[in-house]
């Protein structure tokens, strides 16, 4: 199964609720994540709230062309939460 995000909700403090088609779902803190040239970008509010769910790609993207790969969020969301990686 290629893995994908099915859901993609932006909320303060630059987390964001992600949905997979694996079943897992939570938060990810992306704060320590924003560093480099399109990256940082989304460390104006208005901009990281943009977030949402890229229809090809099927996973969170951004306005301002930002994408993150599903892979990446769900391995940190795993980290975050303490759990190892599967």
């Amino acid at each position: 199964m290629i893995l994908h995000t099915t859901e993609v909700k932006p909320l303060a403090g630059y987390r964001l609720f992600l949905r997979f088609n694996n079943g897992v779902a939570g938060e990810v803190d992306l704060s320590a994540e924003l560093e480099g040239e399109v990256f940082e970008a989304l460390r104006d509010p208005a901009i990281f709230a943009t977030a949402g769910q890229h229809p090809v790609m099927r996973t969170a993207a951004w306005a301002n062309g930002a994408d993150l790969a599903p892979e990446f969020l769900l391995d940190l969301m795993r980290a975050q939460r303490g759990e190892r990686a599967a």
